[in-house]
């Protein structure tokens, strides 16, 4: 079965008060989204990946994998104006070189998700090809209080039936092409809540709280400090 990544990096860094986009900040030593690549890169399903990006950086993008060296294969495809249009454009490129790609498997990730591991991926890959759509996803540990939808206040729910989502989140093609045939939806913050809204139930696989999102600058630092740690385990389990 074919397998494909779509890599959504659409960001601007505003939040990250950096004139640099935040998939091409520095993160021990590398541009972010090359570590992102290089874990689907290393997944044992070898997905072939699409990086979208806004027009305006995608030379950018050329010359900082001319700098570093970075050879990982990857198509680029054009970002859209929302996060939406942006999956939208990458399916269309998969579809334009693909004939068969409603019979294969689509992951959709965070370009600054780059902590996720090929582990993570390849069990997302597994469960869809077993129930048609997966996604990562963490119990919160706090505790959860929800706004009635009248406005009249909040109450307790309990924290073990809310899950934090992450990505990549992976899919049977024809599911997630049915799926943004949909109009756009602002409730629906991410591929799942768009499949999902087509009537296909999710499957939650257990995520890691290593898989952090970079949004804001003190994420950057929590992330090289993770990746400080895995590298000296690593080190350490080679001695």
């Amino acid at each position: 079965m074919t397998t494909y990544a779509i890599i959504v990096a659409g960001g601007s860094g505003s939040r990250m008060k950096s004139e640099v986009p935040k998939q091409f900040m520095l993160l021990n030593g590398l541009p972010m989204m090359m570590h992102t690549i290089r874990a689907f890169s290393r997944s044992t399903f070898a997905p072939q990946v699409v990086v979208v990006l806004h027009p305006n950086v995608q030379q950018q993008w050329r010359s900082l994998c001319a700098t570093y060296a970075f050879d990982a294969p990857h198509a680029v495809a054009d970002g859209g104006s929302s996060r939406f249009e942006s999956v939208k454009s990458g399916l269309q490129t998969i579809q334009l070189g693909d004939d068969a790609a409603s019979e294969s498997l689509i992951a959709v990730h965070d370009a600054v998700r780059p902590l996720v591991t090929p582990d993570l991926i390849d069990l997302t890959y597994a469960e869809a090809k077993r129930t048609g759509a997966a996604a990562l996803g963490l119990t919160s540990s706090s505790s959860v209080r929800l706004e009635r939808p009248d406005g009249s206040g909040n109450y307790n729910y309990p924290r073990d039936q809310v899950f934090l989502m992450q990505t990549p989140q992976t899919f049977r093609g024809d599911k997630l092409f049915a799926a943004y045939e949909q109009p756009e939806d602002p409730l629906c913050t991410d591929d799942a809540s768009v499949v999902e809204k087509t009537g296909i139930p999710i499957t939650i696989v257990k995520g890691d709280a290593r898989n952090i999102k970079i949004t804001f600058q003190d994420d950057l630092l929590i992330a090289e400090n993770l990746l400080a740690h895995s590298s000296r385990g690593a080190s350490n389990n080679t001695q």
